[in-house]
């Protein structure tokens, strides 16, 4: 397991490397998920950098992600965009999962909008709606916390009643339907992956509280609360998962339906970043 000083040490190599790069001042991290990375096309006074060549980075391996920091303006606010996430089912860490999210701490970014395609369980959810996480149940099995605690970024046992910040969320419901979106939140549960679940899974879940269902987010939004950063987290669903609807799952519905919500979905986001 790695430790507090290794991992500084890493942190503080990477943000050296991103200061040299970039002469901007980010106040608000982005990260698009499957599909969603055309947000990016927005940007003004755009400076993009690959993962690979940003020091101890992961690379996005999945279909759908750019693999790219996107660093700029969106209306006159500095911004930097994740175009591609990392997913514990790549075989990453925890740590090396929310890695970027720690970078972004130290460099002073103090917001985080993260996105995220989902299966929805609730049956009021169709595929291609947008709904905000009001909350998440961890079920991974394992949390990026664990291990040595990097006090100069958050606490051992950090508070996460608000996880997603109530201010930003009314903000988000009160502009929803200015872009055709109907407002709704739901709680999104997260899983190791990399297999969609079975539909006895699915029952359990519905269960246990859950509205839609992923492979990511949880473990981001750890990390950025651990670090203080305000939290707004958007679940587009794109497809119903297992046992909901009588059909059978597949990664390319899932961009189908990304891809037929991107102009909906880069419109409202846009909004929001002059709302927070």
């Amino acid at each position: 397991m790695i430790s507090e000083l290794e991992q500084n040490a890493k942190l503080e190599e990477a943000q050296h490397y991103l200061r040299d790069q970039v002469g901007l001042s980010p106040e608000l991290g982005i990260i698009l998920g499957s599909g969603l990375g055309s947000f990016a096309d927005l940007i003004e006074e755009k400076i993009a950098i690959p993962y690979q060549e940003i020091p101890h980075f992961p690379v996005s391996t999945v279909e759908g992600h750019a693999g790219q920091w996107v660093f700029g303006k969106v209306d006159g606010l500095p911004i930097v965009v994740m175009q591609g996430r990392f997913h514990y089912y790549e075989g990453y860490a925890m740590h090396e999962v929310t890695f970027p999210i720690r970078v972004m701490q130290g460099l002073g970014v103090k917001g985080l909008l993260v996105t995220n395609a989902a299966g929805g369980i609730n049956p009021e959810f169709r595929s291609g709606d947008l709904i905000l996480i009001k909350d998440h149940i961890n079920m991974m099995g394992d949390n990026p916390l664990r291990g040595a605690n990097l006090s100069s970024f958050g606490p051992r046992f950090p508070d996460l009643s608000e996880g997603y910040d109530p201010e930003w969320r009314q903000k988000a419901l009160a502009i929803m339907p200015n872009y055709g979106i109907r407002p709704q939140e739901g709680v999104y549960a997260a899983m190791s992956g990399p297999n969609y679940e079975t539909p006895a899974e699915i029952r359990f879940l519905r269960t246990i509280g859950a509205d839609m269902v992923g492979m990511s987010t949880v473990p981001e939004v750890l990390v950025a609360n651990h670090g203080g950063m305000r939290v707004l987290g958007i679940s587009c669903v794109t497809n119903m998962a297992a046992g909901i609807l009588p059909q059978k799952l597949n990664h390319a519905e899932v961009m189908e339906t990304a891809d037929r919500v991107t102009k909906q979905f880069v419109s409202f986001v846009r909004g929001l970043v002059k709302e927070l």
